[in-house]
């Protein structure tokens, strides 16, 4: 029995499953600080005879293994969570082995092993909502260095006739300030799903994603790119990412087919606990 943990933002979403993906019984528990939510988690899991859990978590988080903060989340601006040591919390509770990475990995990696890139060595998956975060596999791993990809975060050209100054509190106008949900609505009063009809807001949505998955093709070559995350259920950022990457391009490499390569997740909505499961497995 695996349990599982996609930790985001606004809810956690915690499952017992299996290593094939199948999901046994689910549940969501809002995320307002650790004292509240930790053991709302913990409660969910005591019904079951867990033997590891795997947490793919919002970030930043420290994943180095040999550091004395492995296993915290560190940086992030959600209030109560910043130097919270995630992984510590569940061990005590449980004494079973703790996979734990971020939400955006989990979720390349369950799109990898049962969804869109199933079959492939290498993906791409990103997510578009209350952040933008990027997930990696390469050569049938997950990507990490000194830390994991924090790829919502790199610098792109604006608009020309985009005024708006940027939501990110560390960078302003990176990409993340510039093209999530939050910095969608600030910048045209009103959340992207009342939106839906504004052709301009997803034209300059597109605009700022094409940069960013320009970059991500020049430097990581995955052989699948898969779009998730709530903006991503707009049909208009596709057409619009779609147009403006073969352009920025130029024709300096070779594109497939977009509408093959650039693709919603196969596991929809699922990626991320499903991926969580996959790291609760390679952690037993």
């Amino acid at each position: 029995m695996l349990a599982a943990i996609e930790a985001g933002g606004t809810k956690f979403v915690c499952a017992v499953g299996d290593e094939k993906g199948n999901i046994i019984e689910r549940i969501q528990i809002p995320t307002t600080v650790p004292e509240e939510t930790i053991p709302k988690v913990i409660e969910f899991f005591r019904k079951f005879q867990v033997d590891a859990i795997g947490i793919g978590s919002f970030g930043p988080i420290d994943v180095n293994q040999d550091s004395p903060t492995y296993g915290y989340i560190t940086s992030t601006p959600k209030s109560g969570w910043k130097n919270y040591p995630f992984v510590q919390a569940l061990k005590d509770a449980f004494h079973v082995p703790v996979g734990f990475n971020t939400d955006v990995n989990a979720a390349a990696l369950g799109e990898a092993t049962f969804g869109a890139a199933k079959g492939l060595d290498s993906c791409l998956y990103i997510t578009v909502g209350t952040g933008i975060g990027a997930g990696a596999i390469v050569q049938g791993q997950l990507l990490q260095g000194i830390s994991h990809p924090e790829m919502g975060h790199i610098l792109v050209r604006r608009h020309p006739n985009d005024p708006y100054q940027g939501k990110c509190p560390y960078h302003q106008d990176c990409l993340e300030g510039l093209a999530s949900g939050p910095a969608i609505e600030e910048r045209w009063g009103a959340k992207g799903a009342e939106l839906v009809d504004r052709i301009e807001v997803w034209d300059l949505e597109g605009y700022y994603l094409a940069q960013s998955i320009m970059q991500y093709i020049l430097i990581l070559s995955p052989k699948k790119i898969i779009l998730g995350g709530g903006v991503s259920h707009q049909e208009q950022v596709y057409t619009s990412i779609y147009k403006y990457l073969p352009e920025l391009i130029n024709g300096y490499v070779s594109l497939p087919d977009l509408t093959s390569y650039i693709v919603r997740p196969g596991l929809g909505d699922d990626a991320g606990i499903v991926g969580a499961l996959m790291l609760a497995h390679k952690a037993f």
